[in-house]
Parts: structure tokens; C-alpha cells; sequence
């Protein structure tokens, strides 16, 4: 059940009135109820990936009511945490990584000329494994820390662990933070809802409009890409990075207006990224819940006896690593994530002063202005030049990608496969003036600061609303983060 399909849209008006007009005058029963939807929205995929889910659950609760028993001694504190660890990563490893491991292992023997007689298995990859995973093993890590008390309440933890807007692919959510929310006692508030609405309506708009159509050209090029020229290959992966933005922040922004519409509270997963000013300010604005979930359970602790330079180095090298290897069982997700950490290298050192000074306070307006937007553009290229590794399925398609790069644009105006661009680019410079604009609001059509007269607001809502249903892609697309 994709959140741009007609069919959520009717499963949620269900919901949304069943929830507040029937089940949230009891806090139990409206979480009951929660726990019930969430199940059937996830079990919409497969039946099977609710047995996974119900597992990871039930044991990280299990471990946190005994991790705060008040005779447990240290030591068996942390082998309770081991066991949530291993429980949970290893159900996530077999799932998405068995096969992976499995094709490298025995290719690294092969490279010694010893054949392993190993077979993979046809697994089938459960949808958002890699995000409930996370969110459930920051409840136990918590609780080890004594951050947090665990909660007796099974129904609101299941139903913590499996909120269907933020399943499948996040918000991230920390328990501290999301968990306390099935406790308290919700009244509707009309302005939060209407906001809701608002950031679903521009979550929709980016996906259908924008990320679509983009990858409607995307996939002509890279599908294609030796008869193409090789300048349309930049093309290509500039629209690729335009198109993952859209796609996935677009899916943050109709999980959060809905969770919005039924009383909770989710972080914020994007902060207008591509309008960082250097690298490191990138991935602080850049799928926020994961990039701070490595924060602070990975690269915090790996330097907490050590935080010389070298060391901060080799931990920014190491979790993005592992960010890389989150997003696929592939090598060429690997070598990007260690990209990422390269790249970051110059900010550990320089604090970003590499190569730009930091701006004075009494620079003229228009010289600083140029600095900012030089850094922005230059920003936004490094960041989608990885993204050749993102896109391709394996190592050796990215150095074919690479080794066909050029600045010739010619072959595009004989190949008629490839779509005009012209109104994706009109699309993509409306969505970006918008949130240029809006950098300091919650999401694009937050309108609360420019007090616009009810007219005008419905008449932006229509023609959004309008713009979805003409200018929509040729087919309904499932989210790209779906397979992570």
C-alpha cells in the first residue's frame, strides 16, 4: 500500500474517522486500534513480513522490562543488549545481506583460484526491515544507557514499532521521543490537521510531479547510456539526485502530515539540502533521522576514548561505510558511503574553510551573495557525482558510467527515446524557488508566516491539486526507498 495510490488514500479516511470518532476516547483501545492498522498497512506487502516485525518487537521489549530489574548487574545488562543487537541485525542480516556476503565470499576465494561450492537463496527482502530495525534498536540501546524507562505497555510498544506512516521508510524515530506520544491523550486540533494536509499535498507534488517524471528521463539515459552522448550522463545523475530528493523527502512529507492528522509529532527528515553551503552542512540537512541515528549510537561512542582528528577521520570513514551498506547489499553502496567520509575529511580539518573563508559580517551583500550561492552550486555537484555509484547496479556498471562521461550533448538530439526536458526543468525550478523561499518554514506550502487570504491559499491547493492529476508520471511508481 504506496502512500501516492488510491488505495491509501481511502485506507487512511478510514482510519482517520474510526480513530478519532470511535477509538480515541481510550487510550488502550485507540493504540489497539493503531497496532490493528498498522499490521494490515504492512501486511498489505506480504503477510510473512509481519512475523519479522512481531519478532523484533516482542524481543526488544522482553530485554528492556528485564534490563531495568534493580538486581541486574552490569555485565548482564550489556549481554541483554548484545542479544537485542544480534537478534535484531542478525534477522536484518540474513534478510538483506545473506546473499551479498555469501557472492563475496566466495568471490574473494575465487580470486585464489578455490572454487566454494556456496548458493545463495531466493530471499525475499521484507519492505522497511532496514528502518523498523533501527527505530527498535534505539529503544533497548536507550534504555541500556538509562536514558529512558521501558514501558510495560506491550500494545503501545508494538504499535511504536509499527506506526504504519513512518514504517516503511521513516522517519527514523528515537523512543524517547515517539513512544511517550502513545500515552498521552489526543484532541484533534484543526490548524495541525489543516498543516498536515498541506505537507501531504506538497509531499504528493514533489513524488507524482517532480520525482516521476524525472524518472521517467533518468532511466532513459542510464538504461541506455552507451548510445547516448556523454554529456547526458550529468544530466542524468543531476536528475537522479533531484529525482531521489523528491522521491524520498516526498514520502517524509506525507508521513509526517499524517501522523500530523492523528495527534503525533514526527522529526524532521529534510531540512532543504541542496541548499547546504558545503558538504558536511549536506548531510546534516539530508535524511536526517538515519545520518543523526549513526551520530549518536556509531561515531559517538567509536570516539569516545579518542577524539584526536586522525581518529575522527577514521569514524567518519567507518560510519559512512556503514551508511552506505544500510542503503544495499552491494559493493558500489559500500565505496560510496566511504566516499561520503572522503569527502568530509576537509571539514574535520578546516572546519569547512578549505576552500571558501568564512564569510565577514561587513562583506558587501552582493560579493557575499555570490559566495553562497558559488558554495550551494558547488555543494549540490560533488554531492550528485557520487550519486553515479547510487544509481548503478554494481561496481563495474558505475566505472562504465564514469569512463563514458564527456561534455557532448549531440546524440540527444537524434535519440527520440529520451523525453524533452524542457518541462521537467520548469517543474524542478518551481519546486526549488518554492522551497528557496521556505527554507525556514516546516515544508513548502507552510504558509502560516505570510498570512495569504483564503482565496489565494485554495487557489495554490487546486492548482497543485490539478497539476498532480495532468502533469503526473505515466505510471504509478512505487517510493525508491521502498528496496532499502
Amino acid at each position: 500500500m504506496s502512500f501516492n495510490s488510491i488505495t491509501y488514500g481511502v485506507f487512511f479516511l478510514i482510519v482517520f474517522f474510526l480513530y478519532w470518532f470511535l477509538f480515541n476516547r481510550n487510550v488502550k483501545f485507540r493504540n489497539a486500534f493503531l497496532l490493528i492498522v498498522s499490521y494490515i498497512f504492512y501486511g498489505w506487502w506480504d503477510w510473512r513480513f509481519l512475523i519479522l516485525i512481531f519478532i523484533s518487537s516482542i524481543t526488544d521489549f522482553l530485554l528492556g522490562l528485564k534490563m531495568n530489574q534493580k538486581d541486574l548487574s552490569a555485565i548482564k545488562r550489556k549481554h541483554l543488549l548484545y542479544v537485542s543487537i544480534g537478534v535484531n541485525l542478525g534477522i536484518l542480516g540474513f534478510f538483506k545481506y545473506y546473499n551479498f556476503f555469501v557472492e563475496s565470499f566466495t568471490d574473494a576465494f575465487a580470486g585464489f583460484g578455490i572454487n566454494l561450492n556456496m548458493t545463495t537463496l531466493g530471499i525475499i527482502l521484507p519492505v522497511g526491515i532496514s528502518f523498523y530495525t533501527f527505530q527498535t534498536l534505539s529503544y533497548t540501546i536507550d534504555v541500556y544507557r538509562k536514558k529512558m524507562q521501558p514501558t510495560n505497555d506491550l500494545i503501545a510498544f508494538l504499535a511504536f514499532v509499527s506506526f504504519f506512516p513512518q514504517l516503511v521508510a521513516g522517519p527514523i524515530e528515537r523512543a524517547h521521543r515517539l513512544l511517550p506520544q502513545f500515552q498521552e491523550r489526543k484532541q484533534f486540533n484543526y490548524k495541525r490537521g489543516a498543516d498536515g494536509l498541506r505537507q501531504i499535498l506538497w509531499g504528493l507534488v514533489k513524488k507524482i510531479v517532480v520525482a516521476d517524471n524525472c524518472s521517467v528521463i533518468v532511466d532513459s539515459i542510464f538504461n541506455d547510456y552507451t548510445n547516448v552522448s556523454g554529456g547526458f550522463l550529468i544530466v542524468g545523475v543531476i536528475l537522479f539526485l533531484i529525482q531521489l530528493y523528491c522521491d524520498f523527502s516526498g514520502y517524509s512529507d506525507i508521513a509526517i502530515g499524517s501522523a500530523r492528522l492523528l495527534g503525533f509529532d514526527l522529526m524532521k527528515n529534510f531540512d532543504y539540502p541542496f541548499f547546504a553551503r558545503n558538504f558536511s552542512e549536506s548531510w546534516r540537512k539530508w535524511h536526517i533521522s538515519l545520518s543523526s541515528w549513526f551520530r549518536d549510537y556509531v561515531f559517538i561512542p567509536f570516539l569516545r576514548k579518542n577524539y584526536s582528528k586522525y581518529n575522527r577521520i577514521l569514524s567518519s570513514l567507518l560510519v559512512f561505510s556503514l551508511v552506505g551498506l544500510w542503503h544495499g547489499a552491494s559493493w558500489n553502496f559500500v565505496v560510496w558511503g566511504f566516499i561520503q567520509g572522503l569527502l568530509l575529511i576537509p571539514y574535520v580539518f578546516f572546519k569547512g574553510r578549505l576552500l571558501f573563508k568564512k564569510s565577514r559580517v561587513n562583506q558587501k551583500y552582493f560579493v557575499n551573495k555570490i559566495e553562497i550561492t558559488i558554495r550551494i552550486i558547488f555543494t549540490f555537484l560533488m554531492f550528485s557525482f557520487t550519486c553515479f555509484l547510487f544509481r548503478a547496479q554494481s561496481l563495474h556498471e558505475s566505472w562504465m558510467h564514469i569512463r563514458h562521461l564527456n561534455f557532448d550533448f549531440s546524440k540527444y538530439l537524434s535519440n527520440k527515446d529520451i523525453p524533452d526536458l524542457s518541462q521537467i526543468f520548469i517543474f524542478i525550478a518551481a519546486m526549488l524557488c518554492i522551497e528557496w523561499f521556505q527554507q525556514k518554514q516546516n515544508h513548502g506550502l507552510d504558509f502560516d508566516r505570510l498570512k495569504l487570504p483564503m482565496p489565494v491559499r485554495w487557489g495554490i491547493y487546486l492548482s497543485l491539486t490539478v497539476l498532480i492529476l495532468i502533469y503526473g508520471g505515466p505510471e504509478h511508481q512505487q517510493f525508491f526507498y521502498f528496496q532499502f
